[in-house]
């Protein structure tokens, strides 16, 4: 029987990436609590911060939460972009795998660090440092796929 490894997960992990996206997104609507507007979801920060009810680091959680989601959506192009140019060039799929998977792991590690380990300012740069190992990760998938081409 074929372990799961011995597949190729690449593809897969785009879509898991973007749902990892999502959750500090969706983390922060629940916590902002009756500051989330369904009607105009993107003046929800705008309403947090004006709600002088709202603990501070309720605040700070979800405007973190809120950065995370969109630190996702800044990279979720180029990386659906890498795991296409390195399936097409041919990279192995062990490579493909362990570069793939690891941007995955790297994003979860990335979402609960900026959003709940940041209430402890010495994790800063363990969140810095774990989303340049993501982004070399990510960087890795184009430099694999070129390589294969040559």
């Amino acid at each position: 029987m074929a372990s799961l490894l011995d597949l190729n997960l690449s593809y897969y992990t785009v879509p898991v990436a973007y749902v990892i996206g999502f959750l500090p997104h969706a983390y922060a609507s629940i916590i902002a609590g009756k500051n989330y507007d369904l009607t105009n979801p993107r003046n929800t920060l705008s309403h947090v911060s004006k709600d002088t009810t709202i603990d501070k680091t309720r605040l700070r959680r979800i405007q973190r939460a809120e950065s995370a989601s969109a630190n996702a959506w800044e990279t979720i192009g180029l990386y659906a972009a890498g795991v296409v140019a390195a399936n097409l060039a041919g990279v192995p799929k062990e490579s493909l795998n362990t570069l793939t998977l690891g941007y995955v792991a790297s994003r979860v590690v990335y979402n609960w660090v900026y959003v709940f380990g940041q209430d402890n300012s010495r994790l800063a740069p363990v969140r810095s440092l774990t989303w340049i190992g993501g982004m070399g990760l990510l960087l890795g998938l184009f430099v694999k796929a070129g390589n294969a081409l040559n």
